[in-house]
């Protein structure tokens, strides 16, 4: 069964949104059950800091044994910091998917657009938990 923490925000394409202490900014990953349908993760591939997405746009990918996957950003803004330690080690994806796992942070335009994600109950449905 997929780890699915209470504190977070989801997409249907299994990233993962997490509010910090600065209410314009989010971090931003894939979700437990995401990095166990790839399988081990062998690459990510993440946008430069100051670069700006809409929601669904797709920001990176992330290679595995099995496949590789587009990344698509949850909400509309610019990555404010992206996490370059995954450029050295993207097995932490596997092992820390929502710790030092995350993939980036962004300044997000609307903060409205959270209402549009699903919460935790609504992810676990949405994957069969």
């Amino acid at each position: 069964m997929a780890e699915i923490p209470n504190d977070l925000l989801f997409t249907e394409e299994h990233e993962w949104v997490r509010k910090t202490d600065d209410a314009d900014v989010v971090e931003i990953g894939i979700t437990d059950y995401a990095q166990g349908e790839l399988g081990d993760v062998v690459f990510v591939e993440l946008p430069k800091t100051g670069s700006s997405f809409g929601a669904h746009d797709v920001f990176g990918t992330i290679e595995a044994v099995k496949a590789v996957s587009e990344l698509f950003s949850p909400l509309a803004g610019e990555v404010s910091a992206v996490n370059d330690a995954l450029e050295r080690e993207p097995g932490v994806v596997n092992s820390d998917p929502y710790g030092s796992g995350w993939m980036l942070r962004m300044r997000v335009k609307n903060a409205s657009d959270l209402d549009q994600l699903l919460g935790p109950e609504e992810y676990a449905k949405h994957i069969g938990q």
